[in-house]
């Protein structure tokens, strides 16, 4: 390896390095969007089961809760993507919080296995600057 090709292998894996770690960035991301997305399901879910008359604990965020009465009213404004609502069925609300918690998850794994690649990667590049440097020591 001549040293441009050392120099190249050495911001070849700076570059790696920053994109791991606008990857990891975009992995906690799409966990807190899958844990929202859950959180909504979940509450859409229960409020679809639930009879006129029940009462349910509905999510108010930071941990905190409001008891709600549920009403013969069975449906839900859900948000669909771009800051834009539509009424949904509670039943077709809580699919749609199901399927968009897929999407999330399916998103999540294909990201981890980019890192994951990404990361082989990197340590190899890494070994091989490791042993340039240990060889031009000799």
């Amino acid at each position: 390896m001549n040293d441009d090709e050392l120099r190249q292998a050495l911001a070849t894996l700076e570059t790696m390095k920053v994109q791991l770690d606008a990857m990891a960035q975009q992995a906690r991301f799409f966990q807190l969007s899958l844990e929202e997305t859950m959180r909504a399901h979940d509450t859409l879910d229960a409020f679809a089961k639930a009879k006129e008359g029940d009462e349910v604990l509905v999510p108010a965020g930071a941990s905190s809760f409001v008891i709600a009465t549920v009403t013969s009213k069975r449906k839900a404004v859900v948000g669909i993507g771009n800051k834009v609502s539509i009424d949904m069925d509670l039943d077709e609300a809580a699919k749609y919080m199901a399927d968009s918690a897929n999407e999330v998850k399916d998103a999540i794994q294909k990201l981890n296995e980019n890192m994951r690649q990404m990361d082989s990667q990197a340590r190899s590049l890494s070994m091989s600057i490791q042993q340039e440097y240990q060889r031009r020591q000799q």
